[in-house]
């Protein structure tokens, strides 16, 4: 609940709005400070206010108490631990209405109100940080506590505004441009400290199941442009070569997010399927003047314009520099290319299976022969013999411009995916809708570790992942999903997934096979209700009826 406490004093006014609800600290809205402000401040956080608490429109206490040149009370939520680098929620009085459902004249009063009177209510405010309102607000002991407080002075507003593109002329501006050199300096240190103890590689394999030499060779080409050894004048460019649902495009992302924090505005992502006739290649630019649609830009140069230019994925065309159809150059030579094809998928896949069969027997051979330095490992490389007599002519056909194939810095071969990373990722499925099961219906799921290897066998090497997680929807989300329908779940119930054997099929059918073709079936998978006593009870799942067996009655109309 609001209470708005007036202080007159003749004919001054001066209104402060509390939040009295301990959950809250919105109520820090005061265009003055005083003693017993300070204080009911202080009692508000002491009672574990939450400092970081928005107002319903969008913004932090720490904003407001910057907006109107409140210091003392800056000083006291900054040492409460207010974050300074948090962005404001509130966009312009009318786009935030339109979000919330609200009259704009209602969200208008709101602003003034709780937060500033003097601001343009038709200018977006979206992503500004208290820093941004401290330098609007012209106060230079304001924006000396925030930066002080570990605000950053380099970081970015909705609209690509730093809080030094408001800055007057004067002491403020002369502190952020101080404050910015020494930023970045010390950045530069803290990103280097965590490269160090944090390699790329390493946060890569939290996220991508096998590829090691995939993710090794583009951590050592980020590596070399990180820390400058690397041509200045030429873009970064990858080309990730394999199957589909192998990891390419998951590992383009993760460099993404590593190279830049803002994932939406450092992954430029474009399918070059759209641009296959010559006069689509329009939209990768721009229109000429004249022609109909000059003014929306080419879908590239566009968010070229828009983003921080450090990581893009595109498929096909990569120059220096790229002018749009307005004639306005835009400067790639920062940026990083990540092209992704299934261009010789196959051929990559079925050597890659032909190295591990070899490897496999030349172990066994080792184990046979009882040698001490027997290695089973999963673990292989692409011959470069490979890579130039049978890769290397196949790409030259594809693309037909050998200038093409020389502005690639490094080809990046994706492998099939070998049984223990299989094994990984039926893990990581089964435990999705583990997870799920427990949120949605607080079941509890366990299974077999047979149950994995079952699965694992469903693997197709043109869909790799994909297919991995097709065959748990099929064999287990499906009979999850038919035996809820059927009322055989008790809430709160532990359900363990096994195997069966059995020449049963997973869903009872009124239709038998011939015994031939049970034989050739693969083990089934069944679910079964481990009961208080840790016995454990099958569940009797019947198939849904076809649409074959429902008869219709004749209608007349």
């Amino acid at each position: 609940m609001w209470r708005r406490l007036r202080n007159k004093a003749g004919n001054s006014q001066v209104r402060t709005s509390f939040v009295v609800d301990a959950r809250s600290l919105l109520g820090m809205w005061s265009k003055t400070s005083g003693k017993i402000f300070i204080e009911r401040a202080q009692r508000l956080l002491l009672e574990g206010t939450d400092v970081n608490a928005r107002h319903k429109l969008g913004w932090t206490a720490l904003m407001v108490a910057a907006i109107n040149r409140n210091s003392s009370v800056v000083k006291i939520l900054l040492a409460a631990g207010a974050d300074p680098n948090l962005g404001d929620e509130f966009n312009s009085v009318y786009e935030t209405a339109k979000e919330k459902g609200l009259h704009s004249l209602e969200v208008l009063v709101t602003r003034e109100d709780d937060f500033n009177n003097r601001l343009n209510n038709r200018a977006s405010f979206k992503g500004c940080t208290a820093l941004h309102y401290a330098v609007l607000a012209d106060d230079y002991m304001t924006v000396k506590l925030l930066l002080d407080g570990g605000a950053s002075p380099l970081q970015r507003n909705e609209m690509g505004h730093t809080p030094l593109d408001y800055a007057r002329d004067g002491e403020v501006m002369k502190l952020l441009k101080a404050s910015e050199t020494k930023f970045q300096e010390e950045q530069r240190k803290r990103e280097l400290e965590e490269r160090r103890r944090f390699p790329l590689e390493q946060r890569l394999k939290e996220h991508i199941i096998g590829q090691e030499n995939a993710i090794a060779t583009v951590g050592a080409a980020i590596r070399r442009k990180e820390n400058g050894w690397y041509d200045e004048e030429h873009p970064l460019v990858f080309l990730f070569l394999g199957s589909s649902g192998i990891g390419k495009t998951e590992l383009a992302k993760q460099t993404a997010k590593y190279m830049h924090k803002d994932a939406k505005k450092g992954f430029i992502r474009l399918d070059m399927s759209e641009f296959q006739e010559r006069h689509e290649v329009a939209k990768f630019i721009g229109s000429p003047p004249g022609y109909v649609g000059h003014e929306e830009g080419g879908q590239l140069t566009k968010k070229l314009k828009q983003s921080h230019p450090d990581v893009l994925t595109i498929m096909l065309q990569l120059l220096m520099k790229l002018t749009d159809g307005k004639g306005k150059t835009i400067d790639c030579k920062d940026a990083i290319f990540i092209m992704t094809s299934n261009v010789a998928s196959d051929e990559i896949a079925q050597h890659a299976l032909q190295l591990r069969q070899e490897a496999l027997e030349m172990s066994r051979n080792r184990i046979a022969e009882n040698l001490d330095d027997v290695q089973l490992t999963d673990k292989i490389t692409i011959s470069k013999q490979f890579k130039e007599n049978v890769i290397r002519p196949i790409l030259k056909a594809h693309f037909r411009r050998d200038e093409f194939l020389g502005r690639i810095n490094e080809i990046v071969y994706f492998l099939p995916f070998c049984h223990s990373e299989l094994i990984q990722l039926v893990s990581k499925e089964l435990s999705f809708w583990a997870k799920r099961a427990k949120v949605r219906h607080n079941i509890t799921l366990v299974w077999d570790r047979e149950v994995m290897d079952v699965l694992a066998d469903g693997y197709n090497l043109h869909y790799g992942a994909r297919s991995i997680k097709h065959e748990v929807e099929r064999r287990v989300v499906n009979q999850l999903a038919a035996a809820y329908e059927q009322d055989l779940l008790p809430r709160g119930c532990t359900l363990r997934i096994t195997v069966d054997d059995s020449d049963k099929q997973l869903l009872k059918t009124k239709d038998s096979s011939s015994p031939e073709e049970e034989e050739k079936k693969a083990p089934t998978l069944r679910l079964e209700i481990v009961e208080k006593d840790s016995k454990s009870r099958k569940l009797d799942i019947q198939a849904p009826v076809s649409p074959d067996e429902i008869s219709f009655m004749d209608c007349n109309w």
